[in-house]
């Protein structure tokens, strides 16, 4: 069986958003996350308290190339860069 490659968009609490892709389908890949970055966005401990963060798939495909995959990644991260 194929493995499913996704293009996915995580949605921090402040709003911001990351799009990336995962060729392995992987439920607990988020990115890579910079942890230094994160910390800036929530500086308090009141921020820190409580925060969800939703993972969403964006498009799938068991049948597209790498290649294909990361193409499409580039037209999420067009189309959502104005989020």
């Amino acid at each position: 069986m194929a493995c499913m490659k996704i293009v996915y968009k995580v949605t921090w609490p402040n709003g911001k958003i990351y799009v990336g892709s995962d060729l392995t389908d992987s439920i607990a890949y988020f990115g890579s996350p910079q942890a230094l970055l994160i910390e800036a966005d929530f500086p308090t401990r009141a921020s820190r308290r409580r925060m969800s963060v939703c993972r969403e798939i964006l498009w799938e495909s068991d049948k597209a190339t790498d290649a294909e995959v990361r193409r499409k990644e580039r037209e999420f991260i067009r189309l959502l860069g104005g989020q």
